[in-house]
C-alpha cells in the first residue's frame, strides 16, 4: 500500500485558471494550421484543393449548422462517408459542437447499422450518396430517427436519384465560418464512439476523449517521423479507429491529406507520385495489391515513402518487394479501445545489418509502446503478474494510460471486466521478449488446444506464408474426435503458382513441431474486413458448418 501523500507547498495557493490550464483537444491543431499557414494545401481530391484556412472556415461553418439544428454536448452524429473532404471535416465540425462523432464502417449490413444508430442515440447523420440506399434499408430498421443529410462526393460519378435529405452544402451554407467553437469544458468528455465488430455479440460502442485524441495524434506524428508539411494518403478507411488518429496528427504538423475514395492500385500508384506522398497505412492486403500490380501501373519514386501497417505480419517475400519498390515498411498494434495503434516495431539501426531472414523476424513482433501509452505488458491475466521475459512464455497483452478508452458505451459490466486490476485486457496473447518487445501470439479465442498441447495460430500462419506459393493463410481451430481440435489452414495462392495439401504439409512437417502441422488445407478465397482483416470467425463457422473431417 502507498502512504497518504503529504500536503504539497507548491499547490498552496496555485490553482488551475484560464491563463494556465485549458482542456487538451485535438481540435485546436486545426485552428493553429490555418492560423500559421492559410495557404497551406491541407486536402487533395480529385481536382479540389483546400487550403487549411478553407479547411477551418468549412470544419466551423458545419459546427454552426449542427448547432442551428439543436445539436449540443453529449449528442451524437453519426458519418456514413468514404475517405472524402466531408469525413474530414466531420472529424472536427462534429466536435466543434460538443457532439460526438459516430463513424460507421461502409462494410456493415443495415441490421448492424440500426443497432449503433439506435445505441448511440443518433440524433443526425451524413450519408455518401453511394451508401444512401444501405443507411435507408437501416433507419427502416431503427427506431432513432435522425435528420438525414447528403454528401455528394464530386469523385463519384454514379447518378442515382437523390432521397429525400438535406444536401450536405447547402447545410454547411446554413453555418457561420467565424462561429466561436466550443472548447470541451473538460478534456475527458467523449469526442467519438466507434463499435467492435461484434462477433461473439452485439457491438460495443467503444467512447474515446479530447485528451486521449490529442495525445495520440501527436504520437502519431513522433512515430512516424512525420516532417512539418508531410503529405498522407488514405488508403486506411478513416472510419476504422478514427483514421487511427491521423485526420486529427495531420493538422498538427500542417500536412497533406491527399483523400482516395476506392482502394485501387492505380489510384494508390498515381498519387504516390503526382503529390510526392511521405506517409500512408495499410493492412498487408494493401501492400500485395501495389506490388502485384503490373509494370504500366507502378510509377517510379524519387524518394522513400513510409508505410505502417497493423494487420497480421506480413510475409517476408512482402517485405523484401515493398523494400525494393521504396517503400520502407513499419509494424503499429493496437486496438480500437487504444485509439488504433500504440505499440510500434521501433527498429534499431543495428538490425538492417543482420540477415533479411532475421529482420523479417524483428518485424514481425508488434514492439514497444507509443511515447504517450504509460504501459504495455504481457500479464497473467489470473494472478496479474509479468510473465518472463523469455520470448516463450505467454499471458495477456495488457495496456494503461491515457490513450486508453474511457470505456464501452452503456456496458458498465464490460467495461469493469476490461479494465480488471487496473489494466486495459487486450485479448491477445502474446510474449515478452527479453529486450521489451512485445510479440502476439494469438487472440485468446484463437488459440487451438490440441491433444493438451496450445498451439498459435499465428505460428502456423508464419509458417505457410514463408512458402512461396502462399499469398494468404489463415488458421483456426477444427474438432477432431482423438485430439479435441487441430490447426485447419485456409490458403489463398499467390496468383500463377500451385500448391497441394500435401505439399504444404510436408512443409509444415519442415518447419513446425508435428503435432501444430494442420490436418485440413483448403484452398478458398479467404474473407476479410474493409479494413483488409481476415474474418476468422466466418472461417470458424465454416468449420463447424461443413463439418470438415481430419484427414
Amino acid at each position: 500500500m502507498n502512504k497518504p501523500l503529504k500536503p504539497n507547498p507548491y499547490n498552496t495557493d496555485l490553482d488551475r485558471n484560464p491563463a494556465n490550464f485549458q482542456p487538451l483537444t485535438p481540435l485546436a491543431f486545426l485552428e493553429r494550421a490555418a492560423s500559421v499557414f492559410p495557404d497551406q494545401t491541407a486536402i487533395i481530391h480529385g481536382d479540389l484543393r483546400r487550403s487549411y484556412v478553407e479547411f477551418y472556415a468549412r470544419s466551423r461553418q458545419l459546427a454552426s449548422a449542427l448547432t442551428q439544428h439543436g445539436i449540443s454536448r453529449g449528442d451524437t452524429v453519426s458519418a456514413l462517408l468514404a475517405n472524402t473532404p466531408a469525413m474530414l471535416e466531420c472529424h472536427y465540425g462534429v466536435p466543434m459542437c460538443g457532439a460526438v462523432l459516430h463513424s460507421i464502417n461502409t462494410r456493415m449490413d443495415a441490421a448492424v447499422i440500426a443497432f449503433q444508430l439506435n445505441h448511440a442515440e443518433t440524433k443526425i447523420t451524413i450519408v455518401d450518396r453511394e451508401f444512401m440506399p444501405l443507411m435507408q434499408e437501416a433507419l427502416a430498421l431503427a427506431n432513432v430517427k435522425p435528420l438525414l443529410i447528403q454528401y455528394d462526393d464530386p469523385t463519384f460519378r454514379d447518378q442515382t436519384i437523390a432521397v429525400d435529405a438535406l444536401d450536405y452544402e447547402d447545410f454547411l451554407m446554413q453555418g457561420d465560418a467565424q462561429f466561436d467553437w466550443f472548447m470541451p469544458e473538460d478534456e475527458w468528455d467523449a469526442i467519438s464512439i466507434n463499435y467492435t465488430s461484434g462477433t461473439t455479440g452485439d457491438p460495443k460502442g467503444v467512447v474515446s476523449h479530447h485528451r486521449g485524441a490529442y495525445l495520440l495524434a501527436q504520437g502519431n506524428a513522433l512515430t512516424t517521423s512525420m516532417g512539418k508539411h508531410a503529405v498522407y494518403l488514405w488508403t486506411l478507411p478513416m472510419f476504422h479507429c478514427n483514421g487511427w488518429c491521423f485526420p486529427w496528427t495531420l493538422s498538427a504538423i500542417a500536412g497533406t491529406h491527399v483523400c482516395l475514395r476506392y482502394v485501387r492500385a492505380d489510384a494508390i500508384w498515381n498519387a504516390l507520385s503526382d503529390y510526392n506522398v511521405t506517409h500512408l497505412c495499410g493492412a498487408p492486403i494493401v501492400m500485395s495489391l501495389m506490388i502485384t500490380a503490373t509494370d504500366e501501373i507502378k510509377r517510379p519514386l524519387n524518394h522513400t515513402v513510409q508505410f505502417f501497417t497493423a494487420a497480421a505480419p506480413p510475409p517476408q517475400k512482402l517485405l523484401a518487394d515493398m523494400k525494393s519498390a521504396g517503400f520502407d515498411v513499419t509494424h503499429l498494434y493496437g486496438l480500437t479501445e487504444t485509439y488504433g495503434p500504440s505499440v510500434v516495431n521501433d527498429w534499431h539501426q543495428s538490425w538492417s545489418d543482420l540477415p533479411e531472414a532475421k529482420q523479417a523476424e524483428l518485424k514481425s513482433r508488434q514492439g514497444v509502446r507509443y511515447l504517450p501509452l504509460e504501459g504495455l505488458d504481457v500479464l497473467d491475466p489470473d494472478t496479474m503478474a509479468p510473465v518472463p521475459r523469455d520470448g516463450k512464455t505467454m499471458g495477456e497483452v495488457m495496456f494503461r494510460g491515457n490513450v486508453v478508452m474511457k470505456g464501452y458505451f452503456k456496458s458498465a459490466k464490460a467495461t469493469q471486466a476490461a479494465f480488471a486490476g487496473g489494466w486495459f485486457h487486450s485479448g491477445d496473447l502474446g510474449v515478452m521478449h527479453p529486450d521489451g518487445y512485445v510479440q502476439l501470439k494469438d487472440r485468446s479465442k484463437d488459440i487451438i488446444i490440441s491433444g493438451g498441447e496450445n498451439i498459435s495460430s499465428i505460428e502456423v500462419e508464419e509458417a505457410l506464408y514463408r512458402h512461396p506459393a502462399v499469398a494468404i493463410a489463415a488458421v483456426v481451430a477444427m474438432p477432431h474426435d482423438k485430439w479435441g481440435e487441430t490447426p485447419c489452414a485456409f490458403i489463398e495462392l499467390v496468383e500463377g503458382q500451385t500448391a497441394t495439401a500435401e505439399t504444404l504439409r510436408a512443409w509444415c512437417r519442415e518447419h513446425l513441431a508435428s503435432y501444430k502441422v494442420p490436418s485440413k488445407f483448403v484452398f478458398t478465397e479467404i474473407p476479410r474486413t474493409s479494413t483488409g482483416k481476415i474474418q476468422k470467425f466466418v472461417l470458424r463457422e465454416q468449420v463447424r458448418d461443413q463439418t470438415f473431417i481430419a484427414e
